[in-house]
């Protein structure tokens, strides 16, 4: 099953993380574990 749109927000030129042309940096995947960890531990804080 496929589906097309003219107002698509997906771009296969950067639905990789390979070669992106610099779209994706592996370095913002730290800052993105170390939010989603606070939110973890702030809700075992409260258990």
């Amino acid at each position: 099953v496929g589906r097309k749109s003219e107002d698509s927000l997906f771009d296969e030129a950067i639905a990789t993380f390979e070669d992106d042309g610099g779209a994706y940096d592996h370095r913002d995947a730290d800052g993105f574990i170390k939010l989603n960890a606070l939110r973890l531990r702030m809700q075992a804080s409260r258990r």
